[in-house]
C-alpha cells in the first residue's frame, strides 16, 4: 500500500495487485455470436427485397406496379436494399472511416425513403382531391412534385450532416470508464446535438408521411396503398420511439446492437408491409391484377 502505482488507461491491475495488465478490447464484431446473427439478418433481408424488386421490375407494366409511381417504388426498394446493408458500418472495429460513415449514410438512406414514400402517399392524395384538370395536366402536376417531394426531403438530411461532418465529426473513442477492467472500442458521434437532429428529421418525415396517408386512407381506389403506408409508418414510428429511450440506455457493444436493430426492424417493416401485400396480388391472385384507371402520377 506504501509503494502504490496507478495502471494506465489501456491496462488494469491483475488479482494479486501487483502488476498491469492489458484491458481486454470489445467492440461489436464479426465473430461476435450478436454481430454474426445480425449480419445474417439484415442479408436475408437484402435478398429478399432484390426478390421484391425483380418481381416489380418483371412485372412493371401490370396495373399494380404503375400505380401510385412506379419510379418512386424502385426508389423506395433501393433505398430498402442499403438500409439493410447499412447495419454492416456499425459493426466491425470502428475506424475514423467508418465513425464518419456509418450515421450519415444511415440518415440519407432513411431520408431517402420517407421522402419516397411522402411523394407516393401526396401522389394519391392529388389524384383525388385536384379540381379535375385535364390528364395532361394531372400527369405534369404529378410527376414534378413528387419529384421535388423527393430531392427536397433528401436534401436536407443531406445538409444536416455536412453540417455535422464539418464541425463535429465523429471519431473512435476508447472508453475505460463503462466498464470496470475493459475498454470500449466505440464511435463518438462528436455532437449529439447532431445526431439527434438528424434523427430528428427522419421521424419528422416519417410523421408527416404518416398524417397524409392516414388521410387517404379511405380515398376509393383498387391500388391504393395509403393503407399500407399508414401501417407501416406506424410501425416505423414505435420503432423509432421506444429507441431512443433503448439506445440511452444500453452501453458498449448493446448500444450499436439496439440502433443495428431499430435500423433493420423499421426497413423491414417498410418492406412488408407496402411491397410484401402487391407481390401476393401479383404472384398468387394475378386476376386482381387487372384495372383500366390508374393513378395519375403513372411512370
Amino acid at each position: 500500500m506504501e509503494e502504490c502505482l496507478e495502471c494506465p488507461e489501456d491496462q488494469w491491475s491483475n488479482e494479486r495487485r501487483d502488476a498491469c495488465i492489458p484491458r481486454p478490447l470489445e467492440f461489436l464484431s464479426y465473430e461476435d455470436t450478436l454481430g454474426l446473427s445480425l449480419i445474417i439478418i439484415n442479408l436475408f433481408f437484402c435478398s429478399v427485397t432484390v426478390v421484391v424488386l425483380g418481381i416489380f421490375i418483371k412485372h412493371k407494366n401490370t396495373p399494380i406496379v404503375k400505380a401510385n409511381n412506379k419510379n418512386l417504388s424502385y426508389i423506395l426498394l433501393l433505398s430498402l436494399l442499403f438500409s439493410f446493408l447499412c447495419p454492416l458500418l456499425f459493426i466491425g472495429r470502428p475506424t475514423r472511416m467508418s465513425c464518419l460513415l456509418r450515421q450519415v449514410t444511415f440518415g440519407i438512406i432513411f431520408s431517402l425513403a420517407d421522402s419516397s414514400i411522402l411523394a407516393k402517399t401526396v401522389t394519391v392524395v392529388l389524384a383525388f382531391h385536384t379540381i379535375q384538370p385535364d390528364r395532361t395536366l394531372r400527369q405534369w402536376l404529378g410527376r414534378h412534385l413528387s419529384k421535388s417531394l423527393l430531392i427536397t426531403g433528401t436534401i436536407v438530411e443531406v445538409v444536416i450532416c455536412v453540417f455535422w461532418l464539418s464541425f463535429y465529426p465523429p471519431f473512435p473513442d476508447y472508453n475505460t470508464e463503462i466498464e470496470v477492467g475493459k475498454i470500449i472500442l466505440q464511435c463518438d458521434e462528436g455532437s449529439a446535438i447532431a445526431f439527434y437532429l438528424s434523427i430528428g428529421y427522419i421521424g419528422f418525415l416519417a410523421m408527416l408521411s404518416f398524417i397524409v396517408a392516414f388521410l387517404a386512407r379511405k380515398l376509393p381506389d383498387t391500388f391504393n396503398e395509403a393503407q399500407y403506408i399508414t401501417f407501416s409508418m406506424l410501425v416505423f414510428c414505435s420503432v423509432w420511439i421506444s429507441f431512443i429511450p433503448a439506445y440511452l440506455s444500453t452501453k458498449g457493444k448493446y448500444m450499436v446492437a439496439v440502433e443495428i436493430f431499430s435500423i433493420t426492424s423499421s426497413s423491414a417493416g417498410l418492406l412488408g408491409c407496402i411491397f410484401i401485400p402487391k407481390c401476393y396480388i401479383i404472384l398468387m391472385r394475378p386476376e386482381l391484377n387487372t384495372k383500366p384507371n390508374l393513378i395519375f402520377a403513372q411512370q
